[in-house]
C-alpha cells in the first residue's frame, strides 16, 4: 500500500453561458477595494477569484470566461461553494435589465465601448456594507489599508485547493458578524477605523441577519431600513445597493467626487452639488447608477484645481 499527498481538492464547477458577451472583470471591478484587496484577485490567465462568506460557509469563487465558446467556468471552494455557483449568473448582470437605457449624448462612445457591461448583485450585505462604512468621510488609500488590515487581522484564509495555481491568489474572507462585533475599540483604532465608524459596523452586526433578509425586499424598502441604523447614511446606502442588490438607480450622494465627475462628464461644470446632481440624472430615472458608473468606466474624471484630501495622521500605526 502506498501512501502520498491527498490529491488538489479540484473544487466544484459550473459552466454558464450568458446570452450576451459578458464582460466578466469589468462587471466584478466594481467589488475590489483596493489593488491590495485581500478578498479579490486577478491572475494572469484572465481569472478572477473572490473570497466569499456566504450564508452556508466561506467559500472561493474563480471566474474563466471563455469569450470564443461564449461561456464563463465557475469552480468554488469550501461549504459555501454550492450557494456561490448558484449566484454566478446574478452576479455577473444576468438579472440587470437595460431595456430602454440610452445614455447621456456625452457618455455615448463609453456606452458604445462598454455596452455589454451589466449591473450584478451578490446578494450580500454585509459583504458590501463593512468596507463602505471603512470608506465614509475618508480618504481611499486610507480605507483601503484599513479594510486590508482588518481582514487579515480578524477574517480568515478563503478555502481552496491545497496548493494554489499561482502564488499571487492568497484569498481572505471577510470577518463573520460575530467576529466583527468581537473586535475591541484599541483594534478598530489599529485598523484606522475611528469610533464614527466602528460604531455603525457593530450595530449592523449586531442586526446582520435581519439585513440580509432586508436584502432581499425592493431597494427602496431595503433603503428605508438600512438607513434606521445610526451612522449608515444615503451614501453608504447607494454604495450597498448597487452592489449587494443591483440597483441601477442607486447613486452616491455625498460623495467626494461623484457628483464633480458627473457634472463635469455631463455638462463641463464645476463644482456640481448634490442637488445639481439629482437634477442632472433625473431623466435618466431608473438607471441613474448606470450613469454614474458610466462616468467612471470612461475615466471621465473632473480636472483636479484644489488640494487634495489628505490621509490623517492622528490614528495609531499597527506595526
Amino acid at each position: 500500500m502506498t501512501t502520498g499527498a491527498a490529491a488538489p481538492d479540484p473544487g466544484a464547477t459550473r459552466v454558464w453561458r450568458p446570452a450576451w458577451p459578458c464582460p466578466v472583470r469589468t462587471v466584478l471591478s466594481t467589488h475590489r477595494r483596493g489593488s491590495g484587496d485581500p478578498t479579490f484577485r486577478s491572475t494572469a490567465d484572465g481569472a478572477t477569484w473572490r473570497g466569499v462568506r456566504t450564508p452556508e460557509g466561506p467559500a472561493t469563487l474563480r471566474l474563466l470566461p471563455r469569450p470564443a465558446e461564449g461561456e464563463v467556468r465557475a469552480t468554488a471552494w469550501g461549504s459555501g461553494a454550492d450557494w456561490v455557483l448558484d449566484s454566478v449568473p446574478r452576479l455577473l448582470g444576468a438579472e440587470d435589465d437595460v431595456s430602454g437605457f440610452v445614455p447621456p449624448a456625452p457618455l455615448a462612445h463609453v456606452w458604445r465601448r462598454h455596452g455589454d457591461w451589466r449591473l450584478g448583485a451578490t446578494g450580500l450585505v454585509m459583504e458590501s456594507l463593512v468596507p463602505a462604512v471603512i470608506e465614509q468621510k475618508v480618504t481611499g488609500q486610507e480605507a483601503f489599508a484599513g479594510f486590508r488590515r482588518l481582514v487579515h487581522r480578524f477574517g480568515e484564509r478563503a478555502p481552496g485547493p491545497p496548493s494554489q495555481p499561482d502564488p499571487e491568489v492568497r484569498l481572505w474572507v471577510q470577518p463573520s458578524p460575530a467576529q466583527l462585533r468581537a473586535v475591541p475599540s484599541w483594534e478598530w483604532l489599529a485598523c484606522h477605523v475611528d469610533g464614527g465608524r466602528s460604531r455603525p459596523l457593530m450595530h449592523a452586526a449586531r442586526v446582520a441577519s435581519s439585513l440580509e433578509r432586508a436584502g432581499r425586499e425592493h431597494p427602496v424598502e431595503f433603503d428605508r431600513r438600512l438607513r434606521t441604523l445610526p451612522g449608515i447614511g444615503v451614501w453608504t446606502s447607494a454604495e450597498v445597493r448597487s452592489r449587494a442588490l443591483g440597483d441601477a438607480d442607486s447613486v452616491s450622494f455625498g460623495d467626494y467626487h461623484v457628483a464633480e465627475n458627473v457634472g463635469w462628464a455631463l455638462t463641463g461644470e464645476d463644482g456640481t452639488s448634490d442637488e445639481r446632481l439629482a437634477e442632472l440624472l433625473e431623466p435618466w430615472a431608473g438607471h441613474r447608477h448606470r450613469v454614474q458608473r458610466l462616468v467612471e468606466l470612461g475615466g471621465m474624471v473632473r480636472p483636479r484645481r484644489g488640494a487634495k484630501m489628505a490621509p490623517r495622521r492622528h490614528l495609531p500605526v499597527r506595526r
